[in-house]
């Protein structure tokens, strides 16, 4: 329970905070002063074990050492120098290009998930041929939350709609299929209409897509989704931009999640884990693409915190920890062990309609009854709550409960998560068994 000081201090933000926070932190009621590795310390002194890992971005846990050093280090010797060359800039691109697709050697740096984004989008408009003046993206897709990356999905706020001009296609939802079939007897029909609607039509310069779609859920696509919408833009000069905010670095556990789904992007975005949960990202893409004289414009890359030393320097020492000591292969190890745990909780409560995910990343998508499929966001809440009380930390999003746990958690607090969650559930439920 939220305790006397964090109470003290909410109130006394509130008088001035804007609303807007996030459900879960305007359902969680924490006040948080510490994070070291997988666990979190409120104000009261509660500890937390974080299945969260941040908003999805400590890829090493929280304050890892040689993150702290290398930005404490950095802190000391230089902040700002707009996108002048530095040291640790050139050493970053050196890294990347061992992490990345061979395909993949030129980069931009920027400082947020929807930043770049927009930046990917700027480049699309540089390189499209005349005529290719519509992008493709996903249902259910989330970009950001800057003008560009909300128009991508038609993200309308208030009560003036700006139309985007993009395409929308079917994204995987095998669980809520529009199109009411089943897999795999569907033959993938979401993928052919994307290939109908985008893939194959002139006025398409690139379609926008999650490998896994995050913020909808952990949607996971399966055998045959994007094998066939990839090779068709590929066919018909429909760029690939891969948007790998929350997958890239490793979440899914191989470097891009594209790689898991043989997919070969022509533009990558990365952000959130790609430094720990420092603000930075990274574009990366085809030189075709990004050395094309119109995107590399002067100051096509540039912008205030672009490239700034601070973000490469928390990059650079996360991607090294991450290479040296084979964090991917723990991401699919301990993605195992997660899978087996959760599908034991999907087998246990019938408000589970779904348990998805991989590597580091799963949903679990709460539903009144596994036949209507309804969708229950009070027993999500109540869950998250629960879980929060027994000292737990999970991401909620409507009727779904995300976990990213840190590539660096240990086994035996990855399953004592697990069992946390187990009880939140039983509380939620009033099942004990």
């Amino acid at each position: 329970m939220t305790g006397p000081r964090q109470r003290e201090l909410l109130e006394r933000e509130s008088a001035h905070l804007a609303p807007g926070a996030s459900e879960e932190s305007a359902l969680g009621h924490r006040v948080f002063v510490e994070g070291r590795g997988a666990v979190l310390t409120d104000l009261d002194g509660n500890q937390y074990i974080d299945l969260a890992a941040g908003t999805l971005t400590q890829s090493l846990g929280h304050c890892h050492p040689e993150v702290v050093a290398a930005l404490t280090e950095q802190a000391g010797r230089l902040w700002n120098v707009h996108d002048f060359a530095t040291a640790d800039r050139a050493a970053l691109c050196d890294l990347l290009a061992e992490l990345l697709p061979e395909e993949l050697d030129t980069y931009a740096f920027f400082s947020t998930g929807a930043e770049v984004v927009e930046a990917a989008l700027r480049a699309v408009a540089a390189v499209a041929e005349p005529g290719r003046n519509r992008i493709g993206a996903l249902r259910h897709g989330f970009h950001g939350k800057t003008q560009g990356a909300r128009m991508l999905v038609h993200w309308d706020i208030g009560h003036q709609a700006f139309s985007g001009n993009s395409v929308l296609g079917y994204s995987p939802y095998c669980y809520r299929c529009p199109l009411e079939l089943e897999y795999p007897s569907c033959g993938v029909r979401c993928a052919s209409l994307v290939r109908r609607h985008i893939a194959e039509k002139p006025n398409i310069s690139a379609l926008v897509f999650e490998p896994v779609l995050g913020a909808a859920g952990v949607i996971v696509p399966p055998p045959g989704y994007w094998e066939q919408i990839a090779d068709s833009c590929r066919e018909n000069g429909v760029l690939l931009v891969a948007d790998e905010v929350l997958t890239g670095g490793g979440r899914t556990g191989t470097f891009l999640a594209s790689e898991r789904f043989g997919v070969e992007p022509d533009l990558v975005t990365l952000a959130k884990g790609l430094a720990s949960g420092f603000p930075f990202a990274a574009l990366a893409g085809r030189s075709a693409v990004l050395r094309h004289p119109e995107a590399g414009r002067a100051g096509s890359t540039a912008s205030t915190y672009a490239n700034n030393p601070l973000g490469i320097a928390a990059a650079k020492a996360t991607l090294e920890v991450v290479r040296r000591d084979t964090l991917l292969a723990r991401v699919t190890e301990l993605g195992a062990v997660l899978d087996e745990r959760l599908a034991e909780l999907h087998a246990k409560y019938e408000v589970l309609g779904e348990v998805r995910g991989l590597g580091l990343l799963h949903g679990l998508e709460f539903v009144h009854d596994r036949t209507s499929r309804r969708p229950a966001p009070e027993i999500a809440r109540a869950v998250y709550r629960h879980a929060l009380d027994l000292g737990l930390r999970t991401a909620i999003g409507g009727h779904v409960l995300r976990l990213a746990p840190p590539f660096t958690i240990d086994r035996a607090v990855l399953e004592e998560g697990v069992t946390l969650l187990d009880r939140a559930l039983e509380r939620a439920t009033g099942d004990t068994r």
